[in-house]
């Protein structure tokens, strides 16, 4: 059948699976927003209030589904703005789709109006992009660009349509979804080295990370963790791997974990990394980041083995499919000493009082909403002191209910990643911590919330500082705290006002459940201003490039 360039577009889209698109139209993205208007029965589109906000909410929808994202935008600035959003999804391995419109092909190279090389911009933080240069490729390139989005080790995939491609005519024939194959083991021999060295272990650890959650692979690490009796120690990305109530998930390791995850890395004798980059916020000082153990890599991207920690052993393929033949004819093994001594490493500081004065504690505020959050019931965040606190004490029990910037740190993720997360799973509740200064990032987000009657529960905890920042600042630079403390003078309950959005506030300990438990009757979008102290503080803490011998307990 003969369809226009636009129309093929949103027939590919369908082929695809894909019924949720996010984005902001613009003068070279007339006929695509035309064309939608048309299939709008069968494509829902989120019009977010700036296209930074519509590639995070891209980015929440494929963390929170496993499906694939897609952020549509116009050209130039349209493109541009959604650079942050790419570099986001790119770092975390997370599968999404962006179709930016250009100008018209005869108009290309000549600086003409909104027109922007996006594609060479985003290069480097994309598994690919490129440009269609005829009408007649437009369905080859949306194909390819979904295949490759979730193949291999997943991401951003980035194609740019000129305008007068999507007014042209050419015939479409239909096209199944192709489906993601599993990668084989690329070194099998290994399987049975890596056996061995569980058999011999006494103190074996597994460091989980984020790619087993994007392989669809937590059920085959529960397994194997119990199989092997081992601890789990979970990257920021990992966590929701293996339950929190699990007896063998010890939680976030590294920089802000626990004083015995970081015993455990260093009083281990073999670590089993599973789908993680021994990024510095974990390996901290790498020199010294397990070396008394063997260590194991399970890595479906050969560019990630040796590249940050030198391993004794590798498997190198899926994680799903690793850990299933890693359990083939391995017996039952029992380290009852080993655990019975992280348990005491757990209690190590049970003497150190946590931060208290007249302010709410952050800890406090977590704990209620692990009282009143179903397991199923997602978290996001921004980028900042908070971030660490839900890692610290969230109780996250499945996969995908943790929503969060790993690798790249971007403040002003969680508004929009809330956002594509509530319109997945409307019949979940989605709870976004933020501070006051990623709120002030893409707060205009706001708008979106309220227009489309996402109920999220916005809790900012507002310490009035930068706090992560200033932390820094006082443990590192001797209390100098340069442009941390900022004065705003935003009054959030009325700002929430303004956008139509109920505002509530809460500044002492027993405020907090009352407030909460009347946010989630409201089953409407709900900002809360959180007043925390500026001076509690994310702790413990290994400083960076050290090791658990310099952890921080007090400041």
């Amino acid at each position: 059948m003969k369809l226009t360039g636009a129309e093929i577009i949103c027939e590919c889209l369908l082929e695809q699976g894909v019924d949720t698109v996010f984005g902001y139209p613009g003068g070279a993205a007339l006929n695509t927003y035309d064309a939608l208007y048309k299939y709008s029965d069968k494509i829902t589109h989120i019009l977010t209030a700036h296209e930074q906000g519509a590639s995070h909410a891209a980015d929440g929808y494929a963390r929170s589904t496993g499906k694939t994202g897609v952020v549509l935008t116009t050209s130039g600035p349209g493109a541009t703005n959604i650079v942050t959003g790419i570099a986001t999804a790119n770092i975390d391995s997370i599968p999404i789709v962006a179709i930016t419109a250009n100008v018209t092909t005869d108009q290309l190279g000549r600086d003409s109006f909104q027109e922007v090389d996006i594609v060479d911009i985003v290069k480097p933080i994309t598994k690919d992009s490129w440009l269609v240069e005829t009408i007649e490729d437009l369905a080859p390139s949306i194909r390819r660009a979904f295949a490759l989005a979730k193949s291999g080790r997943k991401g951003p995939v980035l194609i740019d349509v000129p305008k007068d491609i999507t007014a042209q005519v050419t015939e479409y024939t239909p096209e199944p979804k192709a489906h993601r194959e599993l990668i084989e083991i690329q070194n099998p021999g290994s399987i049975r080295r890596v056996q061995e060295l569980i058999r011999n272990a006494k103190r074996p650890m597994i460091y989980a990370g984020g790619g087993i959650i994007s392989a669809n692979a937590c059920k085959e690490l529960q397994e194997f963790a119990r199989l092997i009796d081992a601890p789990v120690c979970c990257s920021l990305m990992g966590l929701g791997t293996i339950p929190a109530s699990d007896p063998l998930c010890i939680g976030n390791i590294g920089m802000h974990g626990g004083y015995e995850t970081g015993m455990i890395t260093a009083e281990c004798d073999l670590m089993i990394s599973c789908a993680a980059r021994f990024s510095d916020r974990v390996a901290g000082d790498r020199e010294k980041f397990g070396n008394q153990a063997k260590i194991v890599q399970l890595e479906i991207d050969d560019k990630e083995i040796n590249k940050n920690v030198k391993v004794d052993e590798y498997i190198l393929g899926d994680v799903k499919a690793s850990l299933s033949a890693l359990v083939i004819g391995l017996e039952q093994q029992s380290h009852p000493d080993w655990l019975s001594q992280i348990e005491v490493w757990k209690h190590k500081f049970d003497d150190v009082k946590p931060y208290e004065d007249e302010f709410p504690q952050a800890h406090d505020v977590i704990y209620a909403v692990n009282d009143l959050k179903k397991p199923e019931d997602i978290i996001a965040t921004d980028v900042g002191q908070h971030q660490m606190w839900v890692a610290q004490y969230a109780k996250i029990e499945r996969e995908r209910t943790l929503l969060t910037s790993g690798g790249m740190g971007t403040m002003g993720f969680g508004m929009g990643a809330a956002i594509g997360a509530q319109v997945a799973h409307p019949e979940r509740r989605v709870f976004l911590f933020t501070g006051d200064g990623s709120f002030h990032m893409n707060l205009n987000e706001l708008v979106t919330m309220k227009s489309y009657n996402l109920p999220v529960i916005v809790l900012v905890m507002n310490n009035r500082v930068l706090g992560m920042v200033r932390q820094w600042q006082k443990l590192f630079y001797g209390s100098r705290f340069s442009q941390t403390d900022p004065h705003r003078a935003t009054d959030f309950v009325k700002l929430a006002n303004a956008f139509g959005v109920e505002g509530m506030r809460i500044t002492r300990d027993e405020e907090i459940m009352p407030t909460l438990e009347k946010a989630i009757a409201l089953n409407a979008p709900v900002v809360i201003d959180v007043q925390i102290s500026p001076d509690e503080n994310v702790l413990p803490m290994i400083p960076p490039g050290k090791t658990v011998d310099d952890i921080v307990t007090s400041m």
